[in-house]
């Protein structure tokens, strides 16, 4: 075994030693080039993957649990102001499950926990007042489950109910939350209005106000989540910007990109209205709905009467004792009631609907040449102008001030040219280093190959010829074995008995000479040999 290391460590020494001084140095760099990768390689595949244990913490909390951390010899790291604590993905739940068992983080407590302390001497007013901060805990950890929200603080105030007054006074809340650099996504803060007022009994939405930590009110007490920027300017501003784009685009593909510019005004509705109709319908051919009718009919005799009585209406009636006695008197009265339809209609109308719009156009005089009418008729027709509810729109065409266009247009081009230049300049680098090293290569190559030409000039001419029978010899020899496909021992003796073309092989003398020539000369012969193995490895 200590042979075989020892020959190995010769047979890399005499490789080294073949070296010329340009192989050597491209050799080094290269291995220290794979040791420092290889040394990099490994300090990242060793590093394990962190994954949060905690995050939006107290400065308090933050500082207990890196505490304990570093008591137990756990490997983290602090992220987001050191309110964010990474450990290991594969100990991320033991972990959480220990610092439970201590308590921590102590924040967790405000919420309903704090009930679990009272104690059976507290009195009414201290219960109010946990559970008030219970309830304010609650919904501020609700609130930070929130995308966008990192920290949430909610103050209640709930009036005392008193059972001998008629009016009491209504419950109300405000929120302080904290977003950081971004803002609350569309909605978020209608859905915290209306959050915290159906967590509270009594609390409407438009007694909350929520406050963000820049100190910018985004619902403000009395004016309701409709006032919000997501509520009624939002959704009028979404409709606008709706209109402004199927305009711009229409316009883009008329007159062309950067030349026409267009406002959309919209005035929109959001009271929700009731409308209630009644309506009596009737049959041409059925007579009204209530007819009443009356008639009377007299008929007298010829005679004179001799005598009677006055009747109510003091009319005489004959008693039949004069001559025209004969006389009949009729009276009838007739009432008649119709059936007649009704139709009750109710009507509800959703807020939101368009009271008036007003559309601004204004197309560059220079790049093209339009009818102003027919622009204006298309323009109507894509928003839907109702002229009878007052909509307005205005065309007009004006020469553009296209200075500050220009400018963007030639900052772009310069930095796209000194983007280009540096990439062009990276490109000169890479292939500057590439050409060196070419370079470098050639040059080691070149000598290496002037250096075997000096060292074999030094021998004799009869040295030379020595060499190269041998060499030859020994190519035949190995030409023969790889024919013949032998090996080992018959290796060996076909070396010894191999001779060049057409001549035995005069082993005495051919050994005597070498022997000669390694004894006079040994550096140069050992340098001629490790030039001859270099070349066969090439």
């Amino acid at each position: 075994m200590r042979e075989r290391l020892t020959a190995l460590l010769q047979r890399g020494k005499d490789g080294w030693n073949a070296f010329t001084p340009g192989q050597r140095v491209v050799t080094i760099v290269a291995v220290l080039a794979l040791a420092i990768g290889g040394y990099f390689f490994a300090t990242w595949a060793g590093k394990p993957t962190m994954a949060p244990l905690f995050s939006n913490l107290a400065a308090s909390d933050a500082s207990a649990i890196v505490d304990k951390l570093n008591a137990d010899g756990v490997t983290y790291t602090l992220s987001d102001g050191g309110s964010t604590i990474n450990v290991p993905s594969d100990q991320v739940y033991n972990l959480r499950i220990s610092m439970s068992g201590a308590g921590l983080p102590a924040s967790g407590d405000a919420g309903y926990a704090l009930l679990d302390k009272q104690g059976i001497m507290t009195s009414e007013f201290m219960q109010q007042v946990t559970y008030r901060r219970a309830l304010e805990g609650e919904l501020g950890k609700t609130i930070e489950a929130i995308n966008g929200v990192n920290k949430a603080t909610v103050h209640l105030a709930i009036p005392q109910k008193d059972v001998f007054t008629d009016d009491q006074l209504a419950p109300t809340a405000s929120v302080l939350v904290d977003t950081g650099t971004k803002a609350l996504p569309n909605g978020a803060v209608t859905s915290i209005v209306h959050l915290v007022s159906s967590s509270v009994e009594g609390l409407e939405p438009t007694a909350v106000t929520v406050v963000g930590a820049n100190g910018k009110v985004l619902s403000s007490s009395g004016d309701g989540p409709g006032s919000s920027p997501d509520g009624q300017s939002g959704q009028t501003s979404a409709y606008e910007q709706r209109l402004n784009t199927a305009l711009q685009n229409m316009l883009d593909t008329v007159v062309g990109p950067g030349h026409s510019v267009v406002q959309v005004t919209a005035d929109l509705d959001f009271d929700a209205t009731e409308t209630k109709t009644q309506k009596y319908v009737a049959d041409p051919a059925v007579p009204p709905l209530s007819e009443s009718k009356t008639s009377e009919q007299y008929t007298g005799g010829n005679g004179t009467p001799v005598g009677g009585v006055l009747g109510p209406d003091n009319i005489q009636v004959p008693n039949g004792t004069g001559a025209g006695g004969d006389g009949t008197y009729q009276q009838s009265t007739e009432t008649r009631n119709n059936a007649v339809g009704m139709v009750t209609e109710t009507k509800k109308s959703a807020p939101g609907a368009v009271k008036k719009l007003a559309v601004a156009v204004i197309v560059d005089s220079s790049a093209a040449k339009i009818d102003e009418a027919q622009l204006q008729q298309l323009v109507s027709s894509a928003v839907g102008l109702d002229a009878t509810r007052g909509d307005q729109i205005a065309v007009s065409s004006m020469a553009f001030d296209t200075t500050k266009a220009e400018a963007e247009q030639s900052a772009a081009a310069e930095a796209a040219k000194a983007e280009q230049g540096q990439l062009q300049q990276k490109y000169i680098q890479m292939g500057l280093i590439i050409l060196a090293l070419l370079i470098l290569l050639i040059v080691a190559a070149i000598s290496g190959r002037r250096r075997r030409k000096a060292e074999k000039a030094k021998l004799t001419e009869q040295q030379n010829a020595a060499l190269e029978e041998m060499q030859a010899a020994i190519e035949a020899a190995r030409a023969k074995l790889a024919l013949e496909g032998q090996g080992g021992i018959g290796g060996a003796h076909a070396l010894e008995g191999a001779g060049g073309p057409g001549e035995e092989f005069d082993r005495d003398g051919r050994f005597r000479d070498i022997t000669q020539m390694v004894e006079k000369q040994p550096d140069e012969v050992a340098q001629l040999l490790r030039g001859w193995l270099a070349d066969r490895r090439g």
